[in-house]
């Protein structure tokens, strides 16, 4: 048997759920004319008599009885399906995968996207927390989010924060035996430093300072290697070593004199975070929400 045009089997359920060409035509957005052709023509392929026309209306045939209850229910299937599509299209639903430091994640995706989830309880979001340059696309990402000059150039990019300091701390126990250090090469040779792993080419992540135009990029030493900046503050807070860490992070600690903040006059600053993803065509409206939420606003 040839192939049979689906068009025309979807037109014959309507008609035959309707039992009216006239109130099936008016559905479909034809004419009777064309619509009682279609039948005709799906009958002649198949070899056989789908409806029987009287001049009180339309009903199946025994074999069209057949074929309605045979493949009207997938009709409601792929009905339903692009309904629940068409609902998305017009309110925020459905999942946005975030890939994030946990930095970004603690101290500005969470606090400003927790507001929304009671407003949308259809709204899902999921965070990754990534430290490597991962591509979002093949890992299925709706976005990530990295500091202004990690992002890659053919990305869009929206700042989702402003430029933020780096800041070295250690706490008061770390240094009752050891004097704080006036320049980042004093890192080197005099104090134990934890240790941050990356996982994009496995090496450490060398401590970046500057100051007056200065800039300088050292691989400090340690017995504690960490991945993730969380871990790095909770042993700088037990005393493990001196920790590299966002300034805003470290603030709280500071104040409480839990932590003790040296080399201030060397700290750098970083641009903002910025989410990122690869095109505006069709964004969804829960992506739409999930992005103007997140926008830094001046």
């Amino acid at each position: 048997m040839e192939r049979i045009n689906l068009n025309n089997v979807a037109a014959f359920v309507v008609v035959a759920r309707e039992r009216s060409f006239t109130r099936a035509a008016a559905q479909l957005g034809l004419s009777q004319s064309s619509l009682s052709h279609t039948i005709s023509a799906l009958e002649a392929k198949l070899g056989i008599r789908l409806l029987t026309r009287t001049t009180r209306g339309v009903s199946p045939t025994d074999a069209g009885e057949r074929l309605l209850a045979t493949v009207g229910p997938y009709c409601e299937g792929i009905e339903a399906g692009l309904a629940s599509l068409s609902e998305e299209r017009d309110k925020p639903a459905g999942t946005i995968r975030i890939s994030s430091h946990d930095h970004a994640v603690r101290t500005i995706l969470w606090p400003k996207l927790s507001a929304l989830l009671p407003t949308y309880p259809d709204l899902k979001v999921e965070f990754s927390i990534h430290y490597g340059l991962i591509d979002i696309v093949a890992e299925r990402f709706d976005a990530g989010v990295r500091v202004g000059d990690q992002v890659a150039k053919d990305m869009i990019a929206v700042r989702i924060s402003p430029d933020f300091h780096m800041t070295v701390v250690g706490s008061p126990s770390y240094f009752s035996a050891r004097s704080a250090p006036i320049v980042p090469q004093d890192l080197l040779t005099k104090h134990n430093c934890i240790n941050l792993r990356l996982p994009t080419h496995g090496g450490l992540y060398a401590w970046e300072f500057e100051k007056a135009g200065q800039e300088l990029s050292v691989h400090v030493q340690g017995q504690l290697i960490l991945n993730t900046s969380s871990e790095i503050l909770t042993a700088a807070l037990e005393g493990y070593g001196l920790a590299y860490v966002p300034q805003d992070v470290a603030d709280r600690y500071i104040a409480t004199g839990d932590l003790v903040q040296v080399l201030d006059d060397w700290r750098p600053t970083y641009p903002g975070y910025h989410l990122y993803y690869p095109s505006r065509r069709n964004a969804s409206p829960a992506f739409m929400l999930v992005l103007e939420a997140l926008r830094l606003k001046n």
